[in-house]
């Protein structure tokens, strides 16, 4: 197995958008919750895991880009090295919701950061458990 930098775990229940963002520009859940606070991004606003325009208007303000649009998922192995995932979908009161996750790729090696703090290891290789219905694909990460 490879050595990954310990994940970064989401503070709040509905912290996995700021938590997965911090996993990706390799920030602490407490520095991400202020960026996303200082932009109007509050952890408790539910539309965190309903709405894509949060995730990308934080790593677009650290000047990563993003794909356009979600992506469907096809196989783990057709996913780019770096990418945001939906999982764990479901609806409430006709509303999609899903939990975020990143999906990465270094050297060959696949893993998912997953920031549910209830996990016993965050760095995830359990593939058929996750059932992803779509990604954002991140670009450019500095």
């Amino acid at each position: 197995m490879m050595s990954v930098s310990k994940p970064v775990v989401q503070e709040e229940i509905t912290g996995c958008g700021i938590a997965s963002v911090a996993n990706i520009l390799g920030k602490t859940y407490p520095e991400m919750k202020a960026i996303a606070s200082a932009m109007g991004i509050h952890a408790s606003d539910k539309s965190l895991w309903s709405d894509t325009q949060h995730v990308r208007r934080m790593l677009s303000h650290a000047g990563v880009e993003t794909s356009k649009d979600e992506i469907p998922f096809a196989s783990w192995d057709a996913l780019p090295d770096l990418a945001l995932l939906s999982i764990k979908h479901y609806q409430e009161e006709g509303k999609d919701f899903w939990h975020w996750v990143v999906f990465k790729r270094v050297s060959g090696q696949s893993f998912v950061l997953d920031s549910a703090s209830y996990l016993p290891c965050n760095i995830r290789y359990d593939f058929d458990a996750m059932q992803p219905k779509w990604f954002i694909k991140i670009k450019h990460a500095r």
